[in-house]
């Protein structure tokens, strides 16, 4: 009997990919709930054991509710799950996407460590919202494989993903990551690497900028958020996306933006500071601009 030859996986099937997502936090639950919802199987790694325990009702949570809106198939579930504290087992996947806190030191340990234990040619995807790419690129064994995306959150709800090309980016990299996004659905627009590169560049400071507003007295929070709502088109209004990001994020990226930059626009206000410290961080916390009742979470 004559075999039929073996053939490559189709890279454009979720049946020939299963990534490892570093972080359990808002994005990475985010990013893991999308995956998995496309059929992707997923490694979700965190160091917080805390925070692992909560990550499985929390990507539960988001896959309902986005079957509940039609965003995702009705079908899918999280048993192509997997949970470590450790990176010891990424060795198979065939991408990693890096989504820990927005602190450069951390993301640079992170990638040179997932980098000595993954194959080389696989994608290291850094969702960062403000690092550039080349400067976390230069902490990997491989340059090459290190690459941008940020996703949005939530990231089933929106449907494009900024992909930011770093100078030593290589070609394969840019067609694997190309290949995940299409299996999750996503529209990819690659952009060259700068501080935010275009998403943050401008949103951030305009966030900043409301924040300040609000700093000032000139409009309360609601206010504000109506009348760039109603008079420019802003779908939820900026302090309400502030909540959306996480104002500590947020705060975490404008410091990038400001210490890379010199922008001075890009210097966190006073009353941004102010809702960290008071743990006033956003929709994660149940407060932030705004205070969510836990279901609506």
């Amino acid at each position: 009997m004559t075999r039929a030859p073996r053939t490559a996986p189709d890279p454009h099937t979720a049946v020939s990919h299963r990534i490892a997502v570093l972080g359990a936090g808002v994005m990475g639950v985010g990013i893991t709930a999308l995956a998995l919802g496309h059929g992707v199987p997923v490694l979700l790694v965190d160091i917080d054991e805390e925070r692992l325990d909560r990550a499985r009702d929390d990507i539960d949570r988001e896959l309902r509710m986005a079957q509940l809106m039609g965003r995702l198939p009705a079908a899918a579930d999280t048993r192509a799950l997997e949970l470590a504290t450790g990176t010891g087992a990424v060795g198979d996947a065939t991408a990693v996407v890096e989504a820990v806190t927005e602190i450069a030191d951390i993301k640079a340990t992170v990638l040179a460590d997932v980098s000595a234990r993954v194959r080389p040619g696989t994608p290291l995807i850094s969702n960062t919202s403000s690092i550039p790419i080349d400067e976390l690129a230069g902490h990997a064994e491989r340059a090459e494989d290190v690459v941008g995306t940020h996703f949005m959150n939530p990231p089933y709800l929106i449907p494009t993903v900024e992909v930011i090309r770093g100078a030593r980016t290589g070609e394969n990299t840019m067609t694997g990551v190309g290949a995940l996004l299409t299996v999750l659905t996503r529209r990819q627009v690659v952009v060259k690497d700068a501080p935010g590169f275009v998403t943050s560049r401008v949103l951030h400071p305009m966030i900043n900028d409301a924040a300040r507003v609000v700093q000032e007295g000139t409009a309360t929070v609601e206010d504000v958020d109506a009348l760039m709502e109603g008079c420019l088109g802003h779908p939820t209004g900026p302090l309400r996306t502030a909540d959306l990001i996480g104002i500590d994020n947020l705060v975490d990226s404008l410091r990038v933006l400001h210490q890379r930059t010199g922008d001075e626009g890009c210097r966190p206000c006073d009353l941004l500071l102010d809702k960290v410290r008071q743990g006033e961080l956003g929709r994660k916390s149940g407060r932030g601009f705004y205070v969510y009742q836990e279901e609506n979470r």
